[in-house]
Parts: structure tokens; sequence; C-alpha cells
């Protein structure tokens, strides 16, 4: 990801699905394994996130709603006893 095309729009869903996906770990307690790709995916946010800090806390609050949203869907689902 670049700043570029972060400024034109596109890039934002991006940092909201890797936000959402780290909260949702973290709320189901499962480990993120590390990938050999994750230090130059970072350096983008880094890029993008010193050229307009304000995306962060955009992407964390679309996150939490996302993460709401499913949370809310696994309230409404029967729960299941194995017998």
């Amino acid at each position: 990801m670049t700043v570029d095309k972060f400024q034109v729009g596109t890039g934002l869903s991006g940092y909201v699905a890797e936000l959402g996906a780290a909260f949702l770990c973290a709320d189901l307690r499962l480990a993120d394994e590390p990938r050999a790709d994750h230090a130059s995916y970072l350096a983008g946010w880094a890029r993008a996130l010193k050229a307009q800090p304000s995306i962060l806390m955009s992407a964390a609050g679309a996150a939490e709603k996302a993460c709401d949203y499913l949370h809310s869907l696994q309230a409404r689902l029967p729960v299941l006893v194995a017998a």
C-alpha cells in the first residue's frame, strides 16, 4: 500500500480489514503467525501514517464497528450442545 493509494481513497479498506482481523484474533484469543512479508507491509503503513496520522483512528473506528457487527451476528446464532 502506498501513501498515494490511500490519498485517493482506495486504501482505507485494507487498514480496516487488517485492524479488524487483529481485533477479532485478540477477542478470540487466536495467535497471529508472522509472515515473511509483514515487515515490508508494515513499512507501507508507517509511511501512510506519517503522511496522514488520522487514518489510524478512521480505520480503527471502522474496524471496531465491523467487529461489533460480527459479534452481534454470533449472538443471534443458536447454541449447539454436543450430545
